[in-house]
């Protein structure tokens, strides 16, 4: 039986404001899913309240992975349980190696029940894989000498973030805007990367404003989020149709949801 990642009736609050209204999604591992909706609609919120971010508090609802709660679960027993979330603002983490990082996150997820100081997998091993999926993704190997961020450009964070997926494997992935701030053959080598590393081995949950990204990981589904609501679900043609005509014909449609995106956006502006 597959994998299932489900949310029901979720709310979500924010320093005790109101972000997510009722979302409900079922993951399927295999599946590829496209999330759309206008700024300030709550679709990175989704994400971040999936893996346990202390600022998002959940109110209401639940979030299972085969029916087990993961609302009980910290966030890294959330990665240990094949969940991964490749982050719109990727931070940094001066002092850390790139090649360190996956090491010690890679055991962790293939092995959850290591406990800290127990051994790493072995390097050799480790080094082989490295430089394999570093290769599949065009990567330079004296990336992997770098910190974690420290110092990347936009364009190299979303590949850190690439390369991670890469390595850990997840069940489930939840890329939030990857292809923000590349141009169009960094996006493209990235849609490419990310159909190569999941195909039917992953649920890919894909937010996403462009279709660029969708080009070589076609969506089974395309859900779109207005007022921390989903309103609206389809097939791929509801992606493509929002890429070229944008959302006036959701907010026509959803005119309540529509002013209480306008709140949250209002709200993301003032830095809620």
């Amino acid at each position: 039986m597959a994998d299932v990642l489900k949310i029901e009736n979720l709310h979500v609050h924010v320093e005790g404001k109101p972000i997510l209204r009722g979302v409900n999604l079922k993951l399927v591992r295999g599946e590829t899913h496209a999330l759309m909706g206008p700024n300030g609609s709550g679709k990175s919120t989704l994400g971040l309240a999936i893996m346990g971010h202390p600022k998002y508090e959940v109110v209401e609802g639940a979030i299972t992975l085969n029916g087990e709660d993961l609302l009980e679960r910290s966030p890294d027993e959330r990665a240990r349980s094949g969940v991964f979330m490749a982050f719109q603002r990727p931070v940094a983490i001066p002092g850390v190696k790139m090649a360190d990082f996956l090491r010690h996150a890679a055991t962790n997820v293939r092995n959850p029940d290591r406990k800290e100081g127990a051994e790493l997998m072995p390097m050799r091993d480790f080094r082989r894989e490295l430089k394999a999926r570093m290769s599949e993704l065009k990567m330079d190997v004296e990336f992997a000498r770098r910190y974690v961020n420290d110092g990347f450009s936009g364009g190299e964070m979303k590949r850190a973030e690439i390369l991670q997926l890469a390595m850990l494997q997840p069940k489930f992935a939840i890329l939030d805007e990857t292809d923000s701030g590349l141009d169009a053959d960094a996006v493209r080598l990235a849609s490419e990367s990310i159909a190569e590393i999941g195909g039917k081995e992953m649920g890919l949950l894909i937010i996403t404003h462009h279709d660029k990204l969708l080009e070589h990981n076609p969506p089974e589904f395309t859900h779109v989020m207005l007022g921390g609501r989903i309103v609206e679900t389809g097939s791929r043609e509801l992606a493509d149709e929002l890429h070229n005509l944008g959302y006036d014909r959701i907010r026509a449609t959803y005119p309540d949801d529509e002013v209480e995106n306008r709140t949250l956006l209002d709200k993301e502006k003032a830095g809620v």
